[in-house]
């Protein structure tokens, strides 16, 4: 993607995203935890996708934000619809594209009507915004083909130091809304732990493919080793991160950040309604900026 150069005459909104895209893809970062952090949740995202997608499927990007994702899929050979609920970021996003296949969808991704479903949707950092993440999940389910997948990236609720509630001991999620599609760590409402990932899966229709925890509290800069950041050679950061990502599932759900799921919409059954159900992938069973 093309590097814009910052303008003193741009939106608000644009000025943000370009100190999103600094730390992000433009390799000036500010807060080594967040870039590192950034970088582990790009690698797993492609990842799950590439895994079973093949060059020129379609892919909606809901809150696709400053559009890194779309970019980078498009890119990649996909074919990339970018959506948010920011219109004026459309531009910022067109301003950066140098090739591939991007389509452009502001707006509500659930009311927009699209005239077919999709082979992919993604969902990065997105459902911890939202009030009722159950319907999030039902909803995009429903923009997906059968046999197509959803990706979603949130923070870990299991991880030992999340204090938010959880979402299925929550008596009316309706408190919420008025609070909900605010950008960043402070707009998140539930995280969701992988107890809970699993029964909204079954209950939007969507198997469970493949589960990864990752990103571990060095790596994000938490318990205050963020000065270590500063020291450390990036290769051992890395080094450390690969080894925490192999931990045991038991230990990883409690001492990772991050969580990255691929469910599967499963085929429509000739005889009888899909069952929700499977593996995942070893392990026991809106807008991002």
């Amino acid at each position: 993607m093309k590097r814009v150069q910052h303008q003193a005459e741009w939106p608000a909104s644009w000025k943000l995203s370009y100190q999103f895209d600094l730390e992000e893809v433009y390799g000036e970062p500010s807060n080594l935890g967040y870039s590192y952090s950034y970088a582990n949740r790009r690698k797993v995202t492609l990842a799950l996708l590439r895994e079973e997608l093949p060059s020129g499927s379609t892919i909606l990007d809901i809150a696709g934000a400053q559009g890194n994702f779309s970019l980078t899929l498009a890119e990649m050979g996909y074919r990339v619809t970018w959506n948010d609920l920011r219109d004026d970021l459309g531009d910022y996003v067109r301003l950066k594209h140098e090739f591939g296949e991007i389509d452009y969808a502001p707006g509500n991704a659930f009311d927009l009507g699209f005239t077919s479903p999709f082979d992919a949707v993604l969902i990065a950092e997105v459902i911890e915004h939202v009030a009722h993440p159950d319907e999030f999940l039902l909803k995009t389910a429903e923009l997906v083909k059968p046999g197509g997948i959803v990706v979603m990236t949130t923070p870990n609720g299991a991880y030992f130091k999340n204090s938010l509630p959880r979402f299925s001991e929550c008596p009316d999620p309706s408190v919420y809304e008025t609070g909900q599609f605010k950008p960043d760590a402070d707009g998140h409402i539930f995280l969701l732990y992988p107890d809970e990932i699993e029964r909204l899966a079954n209950a939007s229709g969507l198997v469970i493919e493949r589960r990864l925890f990752f990103t571990n509290p060095l790596t994000n800069g938490h318990l205050k080793t963020s000065h270590l950041l500063r020291i450390m050679p990036r290769a051992w950061v890395e080094a450390l991160e690969h080894w925490a990502q192999r931990l045991p599932s038991s230990a990883a759900e409690k001492l990772l950040l991050q969580v990255g799921v691929r469910f599967r919409k499963p085929l429509a059954s000739k005889n009888a309604p899909a069952q929700a159900g499977g593996s995942t992938g070893g392990a026991s069973a809106v807008n991002r900026h």
